[in-house]
C-alpha cells in the first residue's frame, strides 16, 4: 500500500488493564510484489521525515490481514447492516476513514457533517467528506456517531479500503478543512466515552508470518491481553521531545553487541503502520560498520544487504525500554530467505530490517519502532496514563 512500511498521518501544520476489553484477530493480505515493495521502504522514510488487563471476559476476536508480511490489517464494519473494510491499523495516524478499495456504503446511521476532510500521508493521501457513523469492531463492540472519513479521491492505498486511525487525537487537528483546530474523537476515545472499555489502552500482539495470508495478530481494546506475552509489560512515558511528542512518542537507548548505536535516551515514535525498523542515518552507519560487508540497497529493495557468512552471526539488536533490555536476535534483525523474491530481492543475498531514516540523528524523531519490531514484542499504546509499554513474547526469540 502506501509503503512496505507506514501509513501515519501528515499534518500540513506541524501538525489495563480493563475490565472491558475487545481483542480482534489479525492477519496479513496479498499485496504487491518487486518494484512495489522498494517504493514501500523509501515511502517508510518519507514517512520518517515527516512525523519528524488484564484483559476482561469480554474478549471478542474477528480476522483481519496483512498486505504481503508488511501491513496490519482489520475488518471493520461501517453502517447499520454493517458493510466490513479492511483497513490499515495505525498508531500513527488518528482519522478514521473507508473507500480507497470498496466503496463507503451508506445506511441509516449514516450521517453527513457536510465537512470536506483531507489528510496526507507519507507516500498518499485521502480527500472527501466527513459523516458520522456506526462502527463494529466486534459483534459486542460497537461504536456510535464515529466519525469516517469518505475517501473520493485517494493515491497509495493499493489492497486496503482505509484506515482505522488509533493515534493520539491531537493528530486529526488540520483535517477539517472549515474548521483546522477541531479535533475528531477517534474510535479509542468514543469507545470509553460510550462504556465500551473502561481504559483508554490498545494492546497489539503481532508475530512473524509463515505465509502472506497467515493470521498470526491479536488487537486488543481496553487493555492488555495477558495470554499473549509473558512476564512484566516495561512501561515508559510518552516523550517530551518535539515532534516525537505529537505521537506516541518514546525516548530509548540501542545497542549492537558491544557498540553504541541509539546513545544516552534520544526520542522516536512506535508506530504500527510502519514495517520496518528505521534509525538516524549516522547511527545506521555504525550498525553497517559493525557487520563487515553490509550495505544499504537502495536502488532494489530499500533493505540492508547482510552477508551470508555474517547472517547467522549477527550481534543481538538491543534497545533499553526503561531500563528493561528488549532484545533482537540474529532472526528477528534478518528477512526470511523465502521472503526476498516478494521485496524484489535477490535469492542469494540476505536482507535486514533495520534501515536508515533519511536523516542524521537530533531532529527530535530519531527512529521508528516498526512491525518487525513488534511482531517479537508485546506491545502497550496507554493512552489513560500516557506511556507505552513492552513485554517478551512466545516468540521473541527464533527457535534453534
Amino acid at each position: 500500500m502506501l509503503r512496505c512500511l507506514t501509513l501515519s498521518a501528515v499534518l500540513a501544520a506541524v501538525s489495563l488493564s480493563a475490565v472491558n476489553a475487545t481483542t480482534i484477530d489479525l492477519k496479513p493480505i496479498n499485496g504487491k510484489t518487486g518494484a512495489y515493495m522498494k517504493g514501500a521502504a523509501d515511502a517508510h522514510r518519507a514517512r520518517a521525515a515527516i512525523l519528524k488487563r488484564n484483559a476482561g471476559s469480554n474478549d471478542i476476536s474477528i480476522p483481519a490481514t496483512n498486505l504481503e508480511y508488511m501491513q496490519y490489517t482489520a475488518s471493520i464494519g461501517v453502517g447499520n447492516p454493517p458493510t466490513y473494510y479492511e483497513l490499515v491499523i495505525d498508531t500513527g495516524s488518528s482519522n478514521t476513514f473507508v473507500g480507497t478499495g470498496k466503496p463507503y456504503v451508506r445506511t441509516n446511521t449514516s450521517i453527513s457533517t457536510g465537512q470536506p476532510v483531507n489528510v496526507t500521508y507519507g507516500t498518499g493521501f485521502f480527500s472527501g467528506y466527513e459523516f458520522y457513523d456506526q462502527v463494529t469492531i466486534a459483534p459486542d463492540f460497537v461504536i456510535t456517531n464515529q466519525s469516517i472519513g469518505n475517501a473520493i479521491n485517494s493515491s497509495s492505498f493499493e489492497g486496503v479500503d482505509g484506515i482505522i486511525g488509533v493515534g493520539p487525537v491531537d493528530l486529526t487537528q488540520f483535517t477539517l478543512a472549515t474548521e483546522p483546530n477541531a479535533t475528531i474523537p477517534t474510535v479509542l476515545d468514543n469507545a470509553l466515552a460510550q462504556g465500551l472499555i473502561s481504559q483508554q489502552v490498545l494492546g497489539v500482539s503481532f508475530a512473524p508470518a509463515d505465509s502472506n495470508s497467515s493470521i498470526n495478530g491479536k488487537l486488543t481494546f481496553g487493555g492488555a491481553d495477558d495470554e499473549l506475552y509473558f512476564g512484566d509489560i516495561a512501561y515508559t512515558p510518552i516523550t517530551s521531545t518535539f515532534p516525537a511528542s505529537l505521537y506516541w512518542g518514546v525516548n530509548v537507548s540501542a545497542t549492537y553487541g558491544l557498540q553504541t548505536i541509539i546513545p544516552d535516551s534520544y526520542a522516536g515514535i512506535v508506530d504500527t503502520g510502519t514495517t520496518l525498523i528505521y534509525i538516524a542515518d549516522d547511527w545506521y552507519q555504525s550498525y553497517l560498520d559493525a557487520i563487515p560487508g553490509s550495505y544499504y540497497d537502495s536502488n532494489t529493495t530499500g533493505l540492508t544487504v547482510i552477508p551470508h557468512d555474517q547472517a547467522d552471526f549477527l550481534a543481538p539488536f538491543t534497545v533499553m525500554v526503561a531500563g528493561q533490555p528488549l532484545i533482537l536476535d540474529a532472526a528477528a534483525q534478518l528477512l526470511p530467505k523465502d521472503q526476498n523474491e516478494v521485496w524484489g530481492g535477490e535469492k542469494h543475498l540476505r536482507y535486514g530490517y533495520i534501515g536508515p531514516m533519511g536523516s542524521d540523528s537530533g531532529k527530535g524523531l530519531d527512529f521508528i519502532i516498526g512491525q518487525k519490531f513488534m511482531e517479537r514484542f508485546y506491545a502497550v499504546f496507554d493512552q489513560a496514563n500516557s506511556r507505552v509499554g513492552f513485554a517478551y513474547t512466545n516468540h521473541t526469540f527464533s527457535l534453534p
